[in-house]
């Protein structure tokens, strides 16, 4: 008799359920940036209509990309963990470049090639899900070890960690810190290497919390920002003022208050306070329930792939994704320190957007590979 042998699958299928909510969230996402910039882009551009447009277009793009993408199989990335690490790493440092780093806020986040502005940030942080799922899954057998299992993950981190502490961007390093950290638990690093290096990086982080002056700014804006009205506590007053405004039935789309030029950045990091306010406590509800759908699926598809690389991919996007959606709520509602980072499908911006799509086309690939017994 012959031994049976495992063979991967492919079957073109779409997790109806995932991209019924990734739509979904894709559509409300266009209303919404439309009712929140209408007002700021008919003072700066003379047209209401102009972030609708272009995130209508960014849209059309981001489903087509998620299209493309879902029929790309996963495996093609395995070869390419260290080139798109690289590319990254010369991305986020090519923002300090003067004439392709833009500043915004204060800070080098965003780079111009021609017509097309972007945010290296974002490609970096699939850079580090890809390196990640190869160098976890390469290592499988030795991974307890803590010079092959941890240390090398560290050091990628950190030299990801340099660039953008020169932009400055703590609050990127401390998400690539969660998604190292948890992936590589995940993937089957010692706990306990874990935990000891946290707490030798806890004076680490310590320091670079408190060695400049607007981060401690933000923590004790944080803590009462009622303290600094007229502000760092501005944007957290009026995010809290717009639901308090929505109570439970909302508004009504394109009838909110706070976007009228009292909460800055209504249509990008603070359209969850809009949504709050128009839609009330239900549509936060029901915005919560689509990202919940969308988690769990991510979470299917992770448990159910039996390619070690395509689990370890599939986990990383999703605790990516859980990361965005949860810091981005929690700012919007005070419950964390202010963090400039989009609401994922649902805030204006080409690179964020796309980023994401591309994310999701790749989950629907994984989910569509399974294993079959011969």
């Amino acid at each position: 008799m012959t031994p049976n042998k495992a063979k991967a699958v492919f079957q073109p299928t779409y997790d109806i359920r995932l991209l019924f909510a990734v739509l979904f969230l894709v559509g409300i996402g266009i209303v919404m940036v439309y009712s929140a910039s209408s007002a700021v882009a008919l003072e700066k551009f003379g047209s209401g209509a102009y972030f609708l447009k272009r995130q209508a277009v960014f849209s059309l793009v981001g489903i087509v990309t998620l299209v493309i993408f879902s029929h790309v199989p996963f495996r093609i990335y395995r070869p390419l963990a260290y080139p798109l690490l690289i590319l990254a790493f010369l991305l986020l440092a090519l923002v300090q470049v003067p004439g392709l780093g833009l500043a915004a806020g204060g800070a080098l986040r965003w780079m111009r090639i021609g017509p097309v502005t972007f945010q290296p940030v974002e490609a970096a942080r699939l850079a580090l899900i890809v390196y990640l799922a190869y160098s976890l899954s390469k290592k499988r057998e030795v991974l307890k070890e803590f010079s092959v299992g941890f240390v090398p993950h560290l050091l990628m981190l950190l030299l990801l960690s340099i660039p953008l502490m020169l932009q400055p961007d703590f609050g990127s390093v401390v998400i690539f810190g969660a998604l190292t950290w948890l992936m590589m638990f995940v993937g089957g690093v010692p706990l306990r290497h874990l935990l000891s290096a946290l707490l030798l990086l806890l004076p680490l982080t310590y320091f670079l919390m408190t060695n400049a002056a607007y981060r401690i700014k933000r923590l004790t804006t944080f803590l009462d920002p009622w303290q600094y009205p007229a502000n760092e506590g501005y944007q957290i007053i009026h995010s809290l003022m717009a639901f308090g405004t929505g109570g439970f039935w909302g508004a009504g789309i394109g009838k909110g208050y706070q976007k009228l030029f009292y909460l800055p950045e209504p249509h990008t990091d603070f359209i969850f306070a809009v949504i709050g306010e128009e839609l009330g406590f239900l549509g936060v509800l029901f915005i919560l329930g689509l990202y919940g759908l969308v988690l769990w699926r991510s979470i299917q598809i992770a448990r159910h792939c039996e390619d070690e690389f395509g689990m370890l991919v599939a986990v990383g996007i999703t605790i990516a994704l859980a990361l965005q959606v949860s810091i981005n709520m929690g700012v919007c509602l005070g419950l964390l320190p202010t963090k400039g980072l989009t609401l994922p499908f649902l805030s204006y911006g080409g690179t964020s957007l796309l980023l994401n799509m591309v994310g999701i086309g790749i989950l629907m690939n994984i989910g569509s590979h399974h294993v079959k017994r011969t």
